[in-house]
């Protein structure tokens, strides 16, 4: 039977990873996955997820099944991350998912029950499973311009231009916050028109917040999703703890939904959820529910966020800096938020840097700043400063 398999594709960052385990050289970088690295280059475990972790050892009282909708003490406390006041509301319902890829995969089975023919507008370039996600639940996708790859900055008058001809079979999938893979972001008075156009044109918007408070702070990464929250009657969003707790492995997220009728939403919910995965892990969740009930520990928990922020904001200027005096400046860098940035760099320069210098990055130039360590910062602006000085004249 299996020998009719078509060959896997592979996966453009996950690969990426593979082939960096196998290097046996020593001096290898990656700056290839999505993870934060301190300083030394290691993923810690947060200093308030810690102390959660070792309450609930201590205390969990069973691992029976929570239901459909996972933990609601979680849900509640990642409505009020998200939506802030607007929690409050009627309208909106949250249910927890297997990570935000869980949520987004639920949510896409969701827009293809309610409207079969519709279709989900996508930002170029996008995080890679974005499409994959929405096609294998056979919705129709499209792409949005977005990203000026030259400069490193928004292409808005073409961007505009594409969602105004957007209509009530379309979804426009947006990054919240921390555009993944190119740092580029919305800016306040973006997302207000955004907010006008989706209301007297009747797209509905879909949110993808993933790196909430990696930007430039907490209320300031979901200042867009609120802005269009209080515009539409109707709206998705999905929702990860993998970056801002550092539950990567946990599979931690959120699936939000905003409608008239919030119960037969969530009916539906739980019927894709039930012959999908039927329920989410609940450590992750309890961990974030733990922290967000605790005033003690959610301070811990902003503290140390608030410095992985500026961590990561230090290293795009050293790093800008850095590649200024080779000669070779790329001062978009200073402006992107989040982990990422995307570098003007074409598939024989980022095969260079992998074979030449041990630098790995993933196709079309992604570069995660928030897993470089510091102390080779030298060495990884010396490998990249080459490869910027030999691209084509039109990169």
């Amino acid at each position: 039977m299996f020998q009719t398999l078509s060959p896997a594709v592979a996966d453009p960052i996950l690969s990426v990873a593979e082939a960096f385990r196998a290097d046996p050289r020593p001096h290898k970088l990656d700056l290839g996955i999505g993870v934060y690295r301190d300083g030394q280059g290691r993923t810690p475990v947060m200093a308030a997820v810690r102390l959660a972790e070792q309450a609930l050892a201590a205390a969990q009282p069973s691992k029976t099944y929570l239901g459909l909708g996972g933990n609601e003490r979680f849900n509640q406390a990642v409505a009020k991350l998200a939506l802030g006041e607007q929690a409050e509301a009627g309208g909106w319902l949250t249910l927890q998912t297997p990570g935000a890829s869980g949520g987004l995969r639920l949510l896409a089975d969701l827009v293809a029950a309610a409207r079969p023919g519709a279709r989900v507008w996508i930002s170029d370039p996008s995080y890679v499973n974005h499409a994959p996600i929405m096609r294998a639940a056979g919705l129709e996708v499209s792409f949005y311009p977005y990203l000026d790859a030259a400069g490193g900055t928004l292409r808005r008058d073409a961007f505009f231009d594409a969602v105004a001809g957007l209509g009530a079979d379309d979804v426009l999938l947006l990054h919240g916050c921390c555009h993944n893979p190119s740092g580029v972001d919305l800016a306040p008075a973006d997302w207000q028109r955004l907010a006008g156009m989706a209301a007297a044109q009747g797209f509905l918007p879909f949110v993808d917040l993933a790196y909430q408070g990696f930007g430039d702070g907490l209320e300031a990464d979901a200042a867009g999703l609120r802005v269009l929250a209080a515009a539409v009657p109707e709206m998705l969003a999905v929702y990860s703890c993998s970056k801002h707790f550092g539950l990567y492995r946990e599979r931690t997220g959120a699936a939000l939904v905003k409608s008239a009728d919030p119960a037969r939403v969530r009916g539906k919910l739980f019927e894709l959820a039930r012959r999908s995965y039927t329920m989410p892990p609940d450590h992750g969740a309890e961990v974030v529910a733990a922290i967000m009930g605790s005033s003690e520990l959610s301070w811990v928990w902003r503290e140390e966020l608030e410095g992985m922020r500026q961590r990561v904001l230090g290293s795009r200027e050293a790093l800008a800096d850095a590649l200024a005096a080779r000669g070779t400046p790329v001062e978009a860098l200073r402006a992107h938020r989040g982990m990422f940035s995307m570098l003007p760099l074409d598939a024989a320069a980022i095969a260079r840097l992998r074979d030449e210098f041990a630098v790995y990055l993933v196709a079309g130039g992604r570069i995660n700043l928030a897993g470089l360590d510091e102390s080779r910062l030298d060495e990884l602006a010396d490998a990249l400063a080459v490869a910027l000085r030999e691209r084509p004249a039109t990169a």
